[in-house]
């Protein structure tokens, strides 16, 4: 039970760790490498959105998932006592806003709309999806 969560979420700690030292080595490269430009090469470039998306979806995962436990608590006991309403109201406004200003920021052009929605969509998906859990929970 708990001695299990606590040893998977220092493996998701150090994970993060690990991906954040990954991220900062490929930005070290790509300011390094903004000096000495290379036409045609654009690895570093690549491998620093790929990390981002990386990060993206890591961080969709968590925080989807952080709600899991509170509607597996709730369902279990059949009640919602102790749930901190405001934090929930306030985290679904955030949620919410966050959420639409990316939408809002979508470019006009409808050729542009696809590749941004893609550029996006861990963050969306991050927003929206936690957006319906915490309804779910309240």
């Amino acid at each position: 039970g708990s001695k299990r969560l606590k040893s998977c979420c220092v493996t998701w700690v150090m994970v993060c760790v690990a991906l954040c030292i990954v991220l900062l080595c490929q930005l070290l490269l790509r300011h390094r490498n903004q000096s000495t430009v290379i036409e045609g090469n654009n690895r570093s470039l690549d491998m620093i959105e790929v990390s981002g998306f990386i990060c993206g979806y890591i961080s969709c995962v968590f925080y989807l998932g952080s709600r899991f436990p509170q509607l597996y608590k709730n369902f279990r006991r059949r009640s919602t006592e102790g749930t901190s309403y405001l934090l929930f109201a306030l985290a679904m406004v955030g949620n919410c806003t966050y959420g639409l200003s990316l939408v809002l920021k979508m470019p006009a052009t409808e050729s542009f709309r696809a590749l941004y929605f893609l550029h996006h969509l861990p963050w969306l998906i991050g927003s929206f999806g936690v957006l319906f859990l915490d309804i779910l929970v309240s």
